[in-house]
C-alpha cells in the first residue's frame, strides 16, 4: 500500500502548511486513494487540522474500505452499529460483520460472541438484568452475571495489547505522566474501537443502569497487578456541566487477591466473581457530587484484576461535530 500520500500530508503539516496538507488529502480522496481517504477520515473524526465532522469522517471510511482497506472497513462498520455520523443500522452492521468475517479472524470470534447473546432487532438487550441492593448511601447495587463468562474473555482479549499505563495531564507541564491516583494498565474503546459487541455490552450497561447508551463515556478495561491500586477518590468531575452521576464496574476475571473497592469511611467493602458488575451513584438527588461516593480499589496483592469500567454522564455527550450528509449505506459487498 502507498503510504506517500499521508506522510506527505504530515510533513505539510509539520511545516505549517495545513491548508496544503488539507488539499493534498482531498484531491487524493477524489482519485480513491485509500491512504488519502483514511487519513482525512481520521482527521474529520478527530478534529485534527479540520473541523470535526463525524458524518464526512463515516462516508470517507466507507469509501477508504471500498479502495481496499481493511482497517477503515472495520471502523466503518463499529460506525454503523454505534450511530455515529449517521443513525445506527444493528442489521447493515451484522450483514457487514458476517461479509467480514470470512476474512479476518476477530469478525468471526465478535460474529460467533454475537450470535450467543440474547438482543432484539435494534441490538439491544433482550432482558434488564436484576440488581441486588448493597448499601442505600453510598447508592451501590450488584448485578449477578451481567456478562458471561465468553464475553468478559473477549473483552479482556482485545484489550490486552491496548494496555497501557494509566497517565493524566500535568497542571504544570501540560504533559502527561503516570497517574498518581491510579496505578494501572488502561485500554478505553472510543467510537472507532467500540466494536457492535463491545456496543452491545455497553447497551446491557445502559440498561441495567436505566440510561441511554449515549450518556456513556467510551468502556475502558483495567489491568491491576500486584501492588497496583486505585487510591481514594471520586469519579465526578469538578464544576462539570455534564457530570459523571453514575459508575459501572463489571469484574473479567478470577484468581486474584486484594483489590476489593471500599467505600470510604465506613462504606461497603465489593468484591465481585467474573461477570458481575456494581454500579454506584456518585450524586445526590439534586445532582451534586456525594461525598459518601468516595472509594478506592484496594491494592492486589497476588495474581492480576481485570475489569471494565464506565463512566456515565447525566446527559448524552456532546460529541462537538457539525451537521453533514449522510454516509453511504455500505462500502463493499
Amino acid at each position: 500500500m502507498n503510504q506517500g500520500i499521508a506522510e506527505e500530508a504530515e510533513r505539510l503539516v509539520a511545516g505549517g502548511r495545513r491548508g496544503d496538507a488539507v488539499r493534498l488529502l482531498e484531491s487524493g480522496a477524489r482519485r480513491g486513494d485509500a491512504d488519502a481517504l483514511f487519513t482525512l477520515a481520521a482527521w474529520r473524526l478527530a478534529g485534527q487540522h479540520v473541523p470535526r465532522d463525524l458524518a464526512q469522517s463515516r462516508n470517507l471510511f466507507a469509501h477508504a474500505a471500498r479502495a481496499g482497506r481493511g482497517d477503515a472497513l472495520a471502523i466503518y462498520l463499529n460506525f454503523v452499529a454505534n450511530g455515529t455520523g449517521a443513525p445506527a443500522d444493528w442489521a447493515e452492521a451484522m450483514r457487514l460483520l458476517a461479509g467480514f468475517a470470512r476474512s479476518d479472524a476477530g469478525a468471526r470470534a465478535q460474529l460467533d460472541l454475537i450470535a450467543a447473546m440474547a438482543l432484539d432487532a435494534d441490538g439491544g438487550p433482550g432482558a434488564l438484568a436484576v440488581a441486588e441492593r448493597l448499601s442505600e448511601r453510598p447508592d451501590v447495587v450488584r448485578f449477578g452475571a451481567l456478562f458471561t463468562g465468553a464475553e468478559c474473555d473477549y473483552l479482556a482479549a482485545v484489550a490486552e495489547p491496548m494496555l497501557e499505563p494509566a497517565v493524566v495531564i500535568d497542571p504544570r507541564s501540560g504533559r502527561y505522566i503516570l497517574d498518581p491516583v491510579r496505578k494501572s494498565d488502561v485500554a478505553a474503546f472510543p467510537l472507532a474501537l467500540e466494536t457492535p459487541a463491545v456496543r452491545a455490552l455497553n447497551r446491557r450497561i445502559a440498561a441495567a443502569s436505566g440510561t441511554d447508551v449515549a450518556q456513556g463515556e467510551p468502556l475502558q478495561i483495567i489491568s491491576y497487578k500486584p501492588g497496583q491500586q486505585y487510591k481514594p477518590h471520586v469519579d465526578t468531575i469538578a464544576g462539570a456541566d455534564n457530570q459523571r452521576i453514575l459508575t459501572m464496574l463489571v469484574y473479567l476475571n478470577d484468581g486474584f487477591a486484594g483489590g476489593e473497592t471500599q467505600f470510604l469511611p465506613d462504606g461497603p467493602i465489593v468484591r465481585g466473581n467474573k461477570g458481575d458488575a456494581i454500579l454506584f451513584r456518585n450524586v445526590t438527588a439534586d445532582g451534586r457530587p456525594d461525598p459518601a461516593s468516595r472509594h478506592a480499589g484496594l491494592a492486589v496483592t497476588a495474581g492480576r484484576k481485570l475489569i471494565a469500567s464506565r463512566w456515565i454522564r447525566a446527559r448524552p455527550i456532546d460529541l462537538g461535530d457539525r451537521p453533514a450528509p449522510a454516509a453511504p449505506r455500505s462500502p463493499a459487498r
